[in-house]
């Protein structure tokens, strides 16, 4: 689905108030939810999270935060629930071998990093993730999930965007209340700016902020620069996507947005190609878009692909907080909470 515009706005709208009895119902089943207690996992767990429904940036963080960790020398290894896709799991992803209809578009873009395991059964996904030879598991998305216990919880949130008009689904986008989510959550990192950063802090109370940006491939951000282009996005909030290519200095003559994790039917594609030509403009999607069209790319000859990367601005104090965060899990001085 797409994000509804109205969820961005600072101040509630009509149809959010009117949908306000709704979202206390949502927010209360989903704050009780997260306060059951997890199973306790096989090895440390490092849970990457959001606050709202809708595109926040988790997954280029968890490639990232992966990244850290390897550089400490860990093994990570990448745990999803494999939103969109049909295998239960637990299965290892294979690029090669799996389809965005069986593991979900985001594992298939992890799994290019980093080894990914697909379980709607957490617990049952660490375990294989561990036999599979990790030292620590990065939960992608699993905020709101307490069926396996964390070592270290990391809230993202989209620095334009921050909390919406701080409603809970489906009169806004958050996940459940604020003050419900707070006390599970230990640092924050902020993606991007925009008018909504400078409220984290009032929101994040002593807990460390951590900034950062998504950071397009230079190579390929630099031959779309002048270039005429129809953008195409199935993303939680695709006119991020659009503003990054005009941020980049590309000529954005058509936008075609498409809700998360929908499946591009042959139509789509077919009508995608015909605006393109009629616009004389280049095609260009996301990588999450790219995993999704599969085999069907073909359909789109000339498509170019943007991939982005999360850097972080204070990529060393990041680091020694996570490692931090793990020694005192490894060394009993926290349990997994």
């Amino acid at each position: 689905m797409r994000t509804p515009a109205f969820w961005w706005r600072p101040r509630p709208s009509l149809l959010a108030r009117l949908l306000q009895p709704i979202g206390f119902i949502y927010g209360a089943i989903t704050a009780h939810r997260m306060g059951r207690p997890g199973a306790h996992p096989p090895c440390p767990v490092v849970c990457i999270g959001n606050l709202t429904a809708g595109g926040a940036g988790k997954t280029p963080v968890a490639i990232a935060v992966a990244d850290l960790l390897r550089a400490h020398q860990e093994t990570p290894h990448v745990l999803s629930r494999g939103y969109g896709g049909h295998l239960a799991g637990p299965v290892v992803v294979v690029p090669d071998a799996h389809e965005a209809a069986d593991v979900g578009d985001e594992p298939l873009i992890i799994a290019r990093h980093v080894p990914v395991v697909v379980s709607r059964d957490r617990p049952a996904g660490a375990r294989l993730a561990k036999a599979e030879g990790a030292s620590v598991i990065v939960m992608d998305d699993g905020l709101q999930n307490p069926s396996l216990a964390k070592s270290v919880t990391f809230a993202v949130v989209d620095g334009a965007a921050g909390f919406g008009n701080g409603l809970c689904v489906p009169a806004g986008p958050l996940r459940a209340p604020l003050t419900a989510q707070l006390p599970h959550i230990d640092a924050f990192i902020a993606v991007g700016q925009g008018p909504a950063h400078a409220a984290i802090p009032n929101i994040a109370g002593h807990r460390p902020i951590f900034t950062g940006d998504l950071i397009p491939d230079t190579e390929i951000a630099a031959g779309l620069r002048g270039t005429r282009v129809l953008a195409f996005a199935g993303i939680g909030r695709p006119e991020k996507f659009f503003a990054t290519l005009r941020h980049i200095g590309a000529e954005v003559v058509g936008e075609a947005p498409f809700g998360d994790h929908r499946p591009y039917r042959p139509a789509d594609l077919q009508a995608l190609a015909a605006r393109a030509a009629a616009l004389d403009a280049q095609l260009v999607t996301t990588e999450k878009d790219a995993a999704r069209l599969g085999d069907d790319i073909h359909r789109l000859p000339g498509l170019l692909i943007l991939p982005v990367r999360f850097r972080p601005d204070d990529a060393t104090g990041l680091a020694a907080f996570l490692m931090g965060s793990l020694r005192k899990t490894k060394n009993g001085s926290k349990d997994p909470a």
